[in-house]
């Protein structure tokens, strides 16, 4: 029996399971970076990938405690940027404000929004996703209270072993929008009797 074993083991090893997780969600970031000409694996759509249906599923927790981590990284920047200051480094007047009070409200202020970007690095092992995380995906869920990302299974299955193929994107970029069709005006409203 497997009692207190929850999850799905998908034929892995423990750290080949986590690292499989790891790669997968930082995949999904990843898909909302800057690509130019010479990326050279450029995403097909922003904010989506498709794996298994069972892979997504284990993921998707994964991907909004990330998430969640992000946003409270960003509230804390937000809060910092009150006591921070505009000067160049090493200059006077940045080396006044290093002296000054500011300076130690604006390290206490940052100090939760250090801690989760060394935790999201912890779970992603990416820097980048990490920034993409804090700075882009932190700003557009930032109303959001939970359910960051969706799970759509498609139709036709893997070649090869016919496993249920699916869809992880994230909520609100690709949503499609369902159009009412209008009831035709013939001639004027009808008259009520």
């Amino acid at each position: 029996m497997r009692h207190k074993r929850h999850g799905r083991t998908l034929g892995r090893a423990p750290s080949h399971r986590r690292s499989l997780y790891r790669n997968l969600a930082t995949a999904l970031f990843l898909t909302e970076r800057e690509t130019d000409a010479l990326d050279p694996n450029p995403p097909k759509v922003k904010g989506r990938i498709i794996t298994t249906l069972e892979k997504a599923k284990e993921i998707r927790p994964m991907v909004e405690k990330c998430i969640t981590i992000a946003k409270k990284c960003r509230a804390a920047e937000l809060i910092a940027a009150e006591f921070g200051t505009d000067a160049d480094r090493d200059s006077e007047a940045w080396k006044t404000w290093r002296k000054s009070e500011k300076h130690a409200q604006w390290v206490a202020a940052r100090a939760p929004a250090v801690t989760a970007r060394r935790r999201l690095y912890q779970m992603l092992q990416s820097k980048q996703a990490v920034s993409i995380l804090c700075s882009e995906l932190a700003e557009r869920f930032e109303s959001r209270v939970g359910g960051y990302c969706r799970i759509m299974r498609l139709a036709k299955p893997r070649l090869g072993d016919a496993g249920t193929r699916a869809i992880l994107e994230f909520v609100g970029k690709n949503d499609r929008v369902i159009k009412r069709s209008q009831k035709p005006d013939f001639g004027g409203e009808a008259k009520s009797e």
